[in-house]
C-alpha cells in the first residue's frame, strides 16, 4: 500500500486546495485492496431448485460453491425465511434437521451441497435459500435461492362435452373441454384440424375450487359457424389440450364427419328421358311412313277405279 501514499502525499503538498483529491485518492486505494480481498473469497457457482415437483414425490435441493482456499463453516438451507437443515464438517454427526411446516428432509441421503425432501406436500411449495459460510478470520457468506411449486397431477383426462356426431355447412359447434382437479389449475388449448382455436372462438371458464383441498376445474369453451374449410376429406377434428408447466401434457380428440346431402339423379334422369323421346320419336316416324305408305295406295286404288269406270261408260 505505500508505494500508492506518494500520489496522495503528492496532492497534499499542492495544498489545501487539493484536499477533495487526496479524500477521492484515498477512497480508491481503500476500495482496491477490498476487492482484491473479496475476489480470493468462497464463491456460490450454482443453486438448483425445481421450478415444479408433483406432490408425493421425493425432490433434491443442489447448492454448488467454490472455497477459493477458504475452510468451510456450514451450509444452510432455508424455506421462506426459516432454516430447515444445517451442514457443519466440524460436528458430529455434521447434519441437522429443524422442523418447518410441509418439509420433511431425507437426512441419510442429505449432504453438504444437496438435500432432499421426502414426499413433497402442497405445503412445501416456496422460495428455498442456500446460505454458505467460511471459517474464520474471513467468516464471508454467500447466499442465492429458486422458487418451488409444487403440483397437484389431475386423475383424468380432459373430455370434451357438447359435440354432435355430424356438422353441416352452416351448422354453430358449441362444445366444451373440461380438465380433472389439479392444482394449479390446468392450461386448456383447443385446436381445430392441428391448428390453435382463434381466440375470438373461445370462451374463458373461470376454475371450479372443490374439495378440502381446494383442488380446480378448468373449463374452455368453443363456438364457431362451420364454413368449407373446416373439412379436410370430409372430416373435421376437434381437440383439447391440457398442460401444467412440463409436468403433464393430456389431450382428448374428436372426429366429426361432414352431413353427406344427398343428390337427385339428373343425369340418369336425363338420359333416361332422352332414351324415350327418342323411341318414341322413332316409333312416330314409323307410323308415319306406314300411313304414307297406305295412303298413297288408296289413291292409286281410287285413281284405278275411276279410270276403269270411264272406259267403261265410253263403250257403251
Amino acid at each position: 500500500m505505500k508505494r500508492y501514499e506518494h500520489v496522495c502525499v503528492r496532492y497534499r503538498l499542492l495544498g489545501n486546495t487539493k484536499t477533495m483529491y487526496e479524500m477521492w485518492c484515498w477512497i480508491v486505494i481503500l476500495q482496491f485492496f477490498l476487492v482484491k480481498e473479496f475476489a480470493s473469497g468462497i464463491m456460490l457457482t450454482e443453486v438448483r431448485v425445481p421450478k415444479h415437483t408433483i406432490k408425493g414425490h421425493s425432490v433434491r435441493l443442489e447448492c454448488h460453491y467454490n472455497m477459493e482456499g477458504e475452510a468451510l463453516y456450514s451450509v444452510k438451507w432455508y424455506k421462506d425465511g426459516g432454516e430447515f437443515y444445517r451442514y457443519v464438517p466440524r460436528d458430529d454427526p455434521p447434519g441437522s434437521v429443524f422442523p418447518q411446516p410441509g418439509i420433511t428432509v431425507d437426512l441419510l441421503n442429505s449432504t453438504s451441497e444437496q438435500v432432499v425432501l421426502d414426499p413433497i406436500e402442497l405445503s412445501s411449495s416456496g422460495k428455498y435459500r442456500c446460505e454458505v459460510s467460511a471459517e474464520a478470520p474471513s467468516f464471508q457468506t454467500v447466499s442465492d435461492h429458486g422458487d418451488m411449486l409444487v403440483v397437484v397431477l389431475p386423475e383424468e383426462d380432459p373430455y370434451i362435452t357438447g359435440g354432435k356426431p355430424r356438422y353441416q355447412i352452416g351448422d354453430v359447434v358449441r362444445v366444451n373441454c373440461t380438465s380433472g382437479r389439479s392444482k394449479p389449475a390446468v392450461h386448456l388449448t383447443w385446436y381445430i384440424n392441428g391448428e390453435a382455436a382463434d381466440g375470438a372462438l373461445v370462451k374463458q371458464f373461470e376454475p371450479v375450487v372443490s374439495g378440502p383441498d381446494k383442488l380446480e376445474t378448468s373449463i374452455l369453451g368453443l363456438e364457431f359457424r362451420v364454413k368449407p374449410k373446416h373439412f379436410k376429406r370430409g372430416d373435421m377434428k376437434l381437440k383439447c389440450l391440457a398442460t401444467i408447466s412440463t409436468v403433464y401434457w393430456k389431450s382428448n380428440e374428436e372426429s366429426v364427419e361432414g352431413e353427406k346431402i344427398q343428390k337427385a339423379p339428373m343425369l340418369e334422369s336425363r338420359r333416361a328421358v332422352s332414351s324415350d323421346t327418342r323411341a318414341d320419336r322413332v316409333q312416330a316416324a314409323s307410323s308415319d311412313a306406314l300411313a304414307n305408305k297406305y295412303s298413297s295406295g288408296l289413291h292409286f286404288t281410287c285413281w284405278l277405279l275411276a279410270g276403269l269406270a270411264a272406259v267403261a261408260l265410253n263403250a257403251t
